[in-house]
C-alpha cells in the first residue's frame, strides 16, 4: 500500500511538473551492425525486433524514460580466410530520452528526441555460418554497453511512430580469448517502432 501511495504521489507531481504524462507499450525493428577496426573483418547487417514500455512527461518539451527487450547483433567475416560468425544479442535496454515537439496539435504531433542508453546483456548466441569456426566466443562479449539514440516520431492519436538511429559508444567486442588482435567493435543501430498509448 505504501508503494501504491509513492507511485501515486510521483505520477501526480511528474503531472504537476511537467505538465502533461502519458504511459505506453512499443514494438519495434532494429538493424545493427558491428563495426570492425580491422580491414581484415567484413561487417554486415542484422535485423532484430525490441519490445517494451516508455513514459512520457512534459508538453512542447518532455522527458521520455524507456524500457524494453532488444534482440540485435551483426554478423562478421573473415576477408581473408573463409570463416563467417552470426552475433545475436540479447538485452535489456534502458534509455533516457530528451524531446521536442515542433508541431504540438490536439490530434498529430511531430516530435524530435535524443539522449544516453545503457544495455545490459542477458544471452547471446553466437553462430559459425561457415565450415570453419571463427575466432569470437560468448566469452569475448561485454555485458553492459552504453549508446547515444537520436532521432524523431510523430504522434496521431494514442499511436506513436519513432526512427532512431542508435551510435554504440563503447566496444561491445575488444579483444578475443584465443587471439591477440583487437577487433573494437562497436554496434550502430537503426530503429524504428511503433507504440500504443494507454
Amino acid at each position: 500500500m505504501k508503494k501504491l501511495f509513492i507511485l501515486a504521489l510521483f505520477l501526480l507531481s511528474a503531472n504537476v511538473m511537467f505538465g502533461q504524462f502519458s504511459f505506453g507499450l512499443k514494438l519495434g525493428a532494429n538493424f545493427s551492425k558491428l563495426t570492425s577496426s580491422l580491414d581484415s573483418i567484413v561487417p554486415s547487417t542484422k535485423a532484430g525486433f525490441q519490445v517494451g514500455a516508455f513514459v512520457r512527461f512534459g508538453k512542447k518539451f518532455y522527458v521520455q524514460p524507456e524500457v524494453y527487450y532488444t534482440l540485435a547483433g551483426g554478423t562478421l567475416k573473415g576477408d581473408s580466410s573463409n570463416w563467417e560468425q552470426a552475433i545475436t544479442v540479447g538485452s535489456v535496454d534502458v534509455p533516457l530520452l530528451v524531446g521536442f515537439k515542433l508541431l504540438n496539435a490536439k490530434v498529430v504531433n511531430l516530435r524530435i528526441l535524443a539522449g544516453p542508453m545503457v544495455s545490459f546483456v542477458t544471452n547471446t548466441h553466437i553462430k559459425n555460418v561457415s565450415d570453419l569456426d571463427g575466432p569470437i566466443e560468448a566469452a569475448d562479449l561485454n555485458n553492459v554497453n552504453w549508446a547515444i539514440q537520436a532521432g524523431a516520431g510523430i504522434d496521431v492519436l494514442f499511436l506513436t511512430l519513432d526512427l532512431r538511429y542508435q551510435w554504440g559508444l563503447n566496444n561491445v567486442i575488444k579483444t578475443v580469448s584465443n587471439s591477440t588482435a583487437e577487433i573494437n567493435s562497436k554496434q550502430n543501430t537503426w530503429v524504428i517502432s511503433l507504440g500504443f498509448k494507454i
